[in-house]
């Protein structure tokens, strides 16, 4: 007769490791077949552009091809005409200097890399091996509807290169990366319209990893706000919707939690939000604000960073950095305010709509002029 195992402390702990081992396995196993696959349509597109300078075929190569392959492996997909055209493209786009350039800088963002290897990779296909292995192991991590995705959205090498990334970082779903196009994540990372004091209070290597991990402004068109909201409620639309928040702040960002409490003598303070930047290796308070920016939340959030740097950054981190996000922000009050503050603090903008093009600002009725309007529209009617 069999006898049956007790459920002790021991046993669940040994079936938990066990479900997270089988887990992570499943995981290496599909990112193995993804890697394989990708490599394959990389051979496949760059086999079909030596040949063709090597022989000089032409278009028709690739519709022979499709037949062909479709002929020899009948139980596998993905070697349709539209397909394969797409694995040239993606060897083709990839291996552009514009492109190329982009990763020798990724790959010494210091200047370090050597000025003939620059030049090789602007000016040749031919690969030294550390940009060989950079390429691989950046595209071989991307889904191949995801390299389609951003094949057919995004041109900029620039802009494709930093959402290759940021995929391969943050594991995003395809809808996750398109999201993310459309709402210009890219373009709102960029220096331009940030305004923070970084380079004054930190290490240059740090204020500049800080400054990658701060946008210009923040997208919470997600939220669903359309009018006019506490900074509470603003903030627990914002806990809700977590998972949408932190892929808007950028990878790296841990959250710890909300309206977090500090102690000083006898009194209480609370930060709105509490998060940890893995690579910054920096707790990070996010300050949420509904209206214009006013000087003295910078020396709010500067008492607070003095606080969390005295009792709770732990040995090894970086000094705390501090976020407020406000509704809208005068570049020059914000400077100002910054200059005497010893904690790095930045400062950026918030949109709940999507904002209207420059062109059009001052040619369209307000909503009171419309409903103006409307109302008049109704008392004429007969």
């Amino acid at each position: 007769m069999k006898t049956k195992l007790p459920l002790s402390r021991e046993y669940v702990e040994f079936v938990t490791e066990l479900k997270q081992r089988i887990v992570s396995a499943r995981l290496s196993a599909a990112r193995a077949v993804n890697r394989d696959l990708i490599l394959l349509y990389w051979d496949i597109g760059r086999g079909i552009v030596e040949k063709q300078k090597q022989f000089g075929w032409g278009k028709a190569v690739v519709e022979s091809l499709a037949k062909d392959l479709q002929k020899g492996f009948p139980g596998m997909r993905g070697f349709s005409a539209a397909n394969i055209w797409a694995m040239r493209r993606f060897f083709s786009e990839y291996g552009r200097p514009e492109f190329l350039q982009q990763l020798v800088e990724e790959l010494a963002p210091d200047g370090s890399t050597p000025v003939s290897s620059r030049r090789s990779a602007m000016n040749s296909t031919q690969l030294d091996a550390s940009t060989i292995s950079f390429l691989q192991q950046l595209v071989e991590e991307v889904p191949w509807g995801h390299h389609l995705l951003l094949l057919d959205k995004v041109k900029a090498p620039k802009a494709r290169l930093y959402y290759l990334r940021a995929t391969s970082k943050l594991g995003w779903s395809r809808n996750v990366l398109l999201n993310q196009i459309k709402a210009k994540a890219y373009e709102r990372s960029l220096a331009e319209g940030k305004t923070h004091n970084f380079p004054a209070v930190l290490p240059e290597y740090l204020a500049e990893q800080a400054e990658e991990a701060l946008k210009s402004s923040y997208n919470l068109e997600f939220l669903g706000i359309r009018r006019e909201v506490k900074e509470r409620q603003l903030e627990d639309r914002l806990i809700e919707r977590l998972q949408q928040f932190i892929l808007e702040l950028g990878y790296g960002f841990c959250f710890i939690g909300r309206q977090h409490r500090l102690m000083l003598g006898k009194k209480e303070y609370f930060i709105d939000l509490l998060f940890y930047h893995r690579f910054l290796k920096a707790l990070v308070a996010v300050e949420l604000k509904v209206g214009s920016f006013e000087p003295e939340y910078a020396g709010k959030m500067d008492f607070y960073l003095n606080l969390l740097n005295d009792k709770e950054r732990a040995r090894g981190d970086n000094p705390s950095i501090g976020i407020i996000l406000c509704a809208e922000k005068d570049d020059v009050v914000v400077e100002f305010s910054l200059k005497t503050k010893t904690n790095p603090i930045g400062v950026a903008e918030y949109h709940l709509t999507e904002k209207l093009p420059k062109e059009l600002k001052g040619k369209l009725p307000s909503e009171r002029q419309l409903l103006a309007a409307v109302k008049e529209a109704i008392e004429d009617k007969p």
